[in-house]
């Protein structure tokens, strides 16, 4: 399988840069849905997204090699994992529009991801 196509960064500043973009995302959507941000919505947000991102990067070892395989299943499996976590503890596991929040999560996710890697990328070709 083909590695990521960027310069060499540790993979403790790749999976910093990730949190981040997640991060990043989910201040964003919270902002733009509430007009503020309260610590509770990101806890609510952010914290099952990380989790889902981090343990599915753990499973499939994002880390340790760093392919576009690895990247898209951890993506693929993280995203949707951290999105039930997220409904099943605000008790919305029935609710459609979680359906549109998956959707909404994986585009802008992975979106998010990838400009934070190549932001680090460049800035770290240019030291």
């Amino acid at each position: 399988m083909r590695r990521l196509a960027f310069p060499p960064v540790p993979p403790w500043l790749v999976a910093a840069a990730d949190g981040m973009a997640i991060l990043s995302f989910t201040i964003i959507g919270v902002v733009s849905h509430r007009g503020a941000l309260p610590p509770s919505a990101l806890a609510e947000d952010a914290l099952p997204l990380l989790g889902g991102w981090f343990a599915a990067a753990l499973a499939f070892r994002l880390y340790g090699r760093p392919t576009w395989r690895a990247l898209l299943l951890t993506w693929a499996v993280g995203i949707p994992v951290g999105v039930l976590a997220r409904a099943a503890a605000l008790g919305r596991l029935d609710e459609r529009r979680q359906l549109a929040f998956l959707v909404t999560t994986l585009v802008l996710s992975l979106v998010f991801v990838l400009a934070v890697r190549t932001l680090v990328a460049v800035a770290r070709q240019r030291d």
